[in-house]
């Protein structure tokens, strides 16, 4: 490997804003420069480092798994750097905090932790929050775009540390007056024959259910697609089906939910980087995120 004493820090920014787009044109435009240049800084990157930072796939560009690396590296180098140049200047870094989640971790989970850490952080800048599934959550995270997500994980991805949020159940959801809403609790072969409400049959929660209920030999039929809890639980409210949904949601009035304790639990986790420096406005966000991990159990019907 060669002396990197002298890495090109414009050669980094240049190669951060080449791997945001992952197209020569766009991204010499918003640097200012012509496209030869940017080939040549992101050339001479690859030949100090001594590795391929991307490749052409058919019709397109992607990074190779060092080039990844680098663009994390890169992008975790200018927020530094910015909230560096921020504290001399202010005393506070001012860069905010980036979160990826999904919208039901958003719409049921994060919210209270959320208003206190903007109540604690009035003055510096609110955090940045990106609505993302659990792969491309991670993926965000892994690349530098967000320094934390959140997501039900099963196993902790490498290079990353995790704290538990939350261990969330399932339930069936269905209105007052259904035949199921007298029982305590609900079995799969409760189910047998129902009209349940679905996600589309690409969704994990959808293939999981699918599963479990093939393999207890429990028939069962499509009331309606619809993508997001919410939708589900107005189309149960409307009185087309039950919806089996994250122990988290509020059913709508009219309605009732029930656990499901043969269902596997969602073990939501906060995750970030290994590398990650835990001070300021990061560390406050933690600590808000793990005080209030409990908070959406006080909703719960």
């Amino acid at each position: 490997m060669k002396e990197l004493a002298h890495l090109n820090f414009d050669a980094l920014h240049s190669f951060t804003v080449f791997a945001d787009c992952m197209n020569f044109s766009h991204a010499a435009r918003a640097l200012h420069i012509s496209q030869p240049a940017l080939h040549v800084k992101i050339r001479k990157l690859s030949e100090q480092l001594e590795r391929v930072l991307y490749r052409r796939a058919g019709r397109r560009l992607e990074l190779t798994e060092h080039g990844e690396l680098v663009a994390s590296f890169a992008r975790e180098l200018r927020t530094r750097t910015a909230g560096f140049v921020e504290r001399l200047h202010t005393g506070t870094d001012g860069q905010p905090v980036v979160l990826a989640a999904g919208a039901g971790a958003y719409l049921y989970l994060l919210g209270p932790a959320i208003q206190h850490f903007l109540r604690k952080s009035a003055k510096e800048a609110p955090p940045r929050l990106l609505t993302l599934d659990r792969e491309a959550a991670v993926a965000a995270v892994r690349a530098g775009k967000a320094q934390f997500g959140v997501a039900p994980l099963e196993s902790v991805p490498d290079g990353f540390e995790s704290r538990k949020l939350a261990s969330v159940g399932q339930v069936l959801v269905m209105p007052r007056g259904h035949p199921l809403a007298a029982k305590r609790s609900i079995k799969l072969a409760d189910l047998e024959n129902a009209q349940l409400i679905v996600p589309p049959a690409d969704r994990p929660h959808r293939q999981m259910l699918a599963l479990l209920l093939q393999s207890a030999q429990v028939p069962w039929q499509v009331a309606v697609e619809a993508s997001g809890w919410d939708l589900m639980m107005q189309f149960v409210r409307l009185g087309l089906g039950v919806a089996v949904v994250n122990a988290y949601c509020r059913p709508p009035m009219g309605t009732v939910a029930r656990p499901m304790p043969e269902l596997p639990r969602l073990e939501f986790h906060l995750f970030h980087l290994r590398s990650l420096e835990l001070a300021d406005a990061a560390g406050r966000f933690i600590s808000c995120l793990l005080d209030y991990r409990d908070a959406w159990k006080g909703s719960m019907p």
